[in-house]
């Protein structure tokens, strides 16, 4: 148990270096001023709200990209989300991500995104079963349709087990929004 641990922490700080060092790069690698990087830069990402019937799904995920150039953009991303169901079940679910965006056309989009995320989630003592408490890594990579700023599309886990995930599925829809 203890190398187990070990071994999360040694991913968490991987994570934080992975999304801290380039950023540190940017900003210290650029020769025009600083207006000149925030000008390449966009946010967004995804707010969700489902509550009634004793159900209960909160999410927030902000995130922000570098327009390296108008075909390469390279970002970092928060996730938090907090769903119950009647008192039975809840899961705190919450971790970051680093992905790149690779235009092919004005139209065609691929995407990689790493996700690091920490599962805890409880149930009630009435259905015998023990609380997971654990960490997803996923690594997506998809293909969108882009217009403007928006891109609808689907993107797929190459790092997906059934038996250990916080996504159902392997195959995911997306729908990517910038400002």
């Amino acid at each position: 148990m203890k190398r187990f641990t070990y071994l999360l922490r040694k991913k968490t700080i991987i994570l934080i270096l992975l999304v801290a060092f380039p950023t540190y790069i940017f900003a210290q690698g650029n020769a025009k001023p600083s207006c000149e990087f925030w000008r390449k830069v966009q946010y967004g990402g995804a707010v969700g709200l489902n509550i009634g019937g004793g159900f209960t799904n909160v999410l927030l995920a902000p995130s922000a990209k570098y327009n390296v150039d108008e075909t390469i953009s390279i970002g970092v991303g928060l996730q938090g989300s907090y769903v119950a169901s009647n008192n039975n079940y809840s899961s705190l679910i919450y971790g970051g991500s680093i992905f790149a965006l690779a235009n092919l056309s004005d139209e065609i989009q691929l995407s990689a995104d790493l996700d690091q995320l920490k599962v805890n989630t409880t149930y009630d003592s009435v259905f015998s079963i023990p609380s997971k408490h654990f960490w997803n890594t996923a690594l997506f990579l998809g293909v969108g349709f882009r217009s403007e700023n928006i891109t609808v599309g689907a993107k797929y886990n190459v790092l997906f087990k059934k038996e250990d995930s916080v996504y159902s599925d392997a195959f995911m829809p997306f729908v990517r929004v910038y400002f």
